[in-house]
């Protein structure tokens, strides 16, 4: 039998001996379509790319991280205030009740406030030069109608306990947020047990403690105990004091007296959530 030598050249440069082996991209020889270094696949290319791809799932992960993150911005890295109160104060002797608000933080140029069923119930806005400029420290309290026009109960009843969200914008454009409780536990007024007529210069103020929580109901001292007293404060004329919860009594500096003078005065209790009741007093000096 003749055996005939078919050349490269005379196929038209197609050879029929074995095929040359292929580098991969990781540069591992390919023979026959057969990996050396994954010898049980037919597809040494899908398993590189699918390593590819794993190697890549880290990366593409902390991005999707990032634009879920940058689409939540404005309420996901909010910045708190540094301060943000809101309390009741009641007066035992007028018989009133109102809410006050306090709040601090960078200069920013719109505040809101939100009650518990996110209605919106305070905004300040600075505009002009003062909305430029920004305001920092906020202190306002509401009206104190008497008790015969709107009730103790009907006043906390427009102002439900719970979570008040407080939010603003700094003269910055970043977001200002923070949440504040308001309770309903209020603690009843001092009683006074100082006299009417006091030394000029031993002036001392005395009060019982205050262990019982204001009724809603009768707008008395209730039976429930259930509070927690913090302090207590004294205000006559510009002396001002807050004093811890184990206080009784004050002396007031003769410095702030004047001898065959009538003062009047002020004494806190103040609770555990802020809320404080006032007794108010007075007392001439000899």
């Amino acid at each position: 039998m003749q055996v005939t030598h078919l050349s490269q050249q005379s196929m038209g440069g197609l050879a029929f001996g074995p095929r040359r082996a292929t580098l991969l991209s990781s540069g591992c020889p390919v023979i026959g379509g057969v990996s050396p270094e994954y010898p049980n696949t037919d597809n040494p290319r899908g398993v590189i790319g699918m390593m590819r791809y794993m190697r890549m799932l880290p990366i593409f992960l902390l991005a999707v991280a990032a634009l879920v993150l940058g689409a939540a911005a404005p309420e996901a890295w909010a910045k708190p205030f540094s301060a943000a109160k809101i309390i009741f104060e009641v007066n035992a002797t007028d018989g009133d009740a109102g809410i006050q608000v306090f709040l601090d933080g960078e200069p920013w140029k719109v505040v809101k406030i939100f009650n518990p069923d996110n209605e919106q119930i305070f905004k300040v806005l600075g505009t002009g030069n003062l909305g430029m400029f920004g305001l920092t420290e906020l202190f306002s309290e509401s009206n104190e109608p008497p008790f015969e026009e709107v009730s103790l109960a009907e006043v906390l009843a427009m102002f439900p306990a719970g979570k008040y969200r407080f939010e603003g914008t700094t003269v910055g454009g970043a977001s200002l947020k923070s949440m504040a409780t308001l309770s309903h536990v209020i603690p009843c007024g001092p009683e006074i047990v100082s006299e009417d007529t006091l030394p000029f210069d031993e002036a001392i103020i005395g009060w019982t403690p205050v262990t019982n929580e204001l009724d809603p109901a009768t707008e008395e001292c209730g039976e429930s105990t259930d509070l927690e007293i913090v302090g207590y404060q004294v205000i006559v004329g510009t002396f001002q004091v807050t004093l811890p919860a184990s206080a009784t009594q004050v002396t007031v500096p003769p410095e702030f007296l004047e001898p065959n003078t009538v003062y009047l005065f002020e004494v806190l209790a103040i609770e555990a959530s802020g809320n404080q009741t006032i007794t108010e007093g007075s007392f001439e000096t000899e």
